[in-house]
């Protein structure tokens, strides 16, 4: 079993770390409130971040402040939640259109490595503090 818990962890920490890369070298992160930036933040990723559902914003917003971003692409890392699947495919499928390269890659190998663990970007720092009480 610890193998197993092993094995997950260093799979979320090396995703984790790509990110911090891509996010260094020009990459913006979307996701959805203070708390998932927050956490992003605590989890060492330095770049550029913006949050899409922290109200007043609606989704034209949202993407209007994301079309003005001059960067190689946006990472969508939205909630793993029916909510935030919907706004992670609405966001990409509009982005797409605009001929904005778009992300998802991330969000779906946290979703798989996580599975129902974690149902939101918030709750990562927590869930890897777990993870690795359990190790120890």
């Amino acid at each position: 079993m610890s193998t197993r818990l092993q094995e997950r962890v260093e799979k979320i920490q090396q995703l984790l770390e790509k990110l911090a890369i891509d996010s260094a070298k020009g990459s913006l992160i979307v996701v959805e409130g203070k708390k998932d930036h927050e956490a992003l933040r605590q989890l060492g990723v330095k770049g550029k971040i913006i949050t899409a559902k922290t109200s007043p914003k609606s989704f034209l917003d949202v993407t209007i402040e994301i079309e003005k971003q001059p960067c190689p692409q946006i990472i969508l890392l939205l909630d793993f939640d029916r909510r935030g699947k919907e706004l992670t495919k609405r966001l990409a499928q509009h982005l797409e259109t605009q001929r904005i390269k778009t992300n998802i890659s991330y969000w779906k190998e946290l979703q798989a490595i996580i599975g129902r663990d974690v149902k939101d970007i918030e709750g990562l720092p927590t869930y890897l503090k777990t993870l690795n009480n359990k190790l120890t």
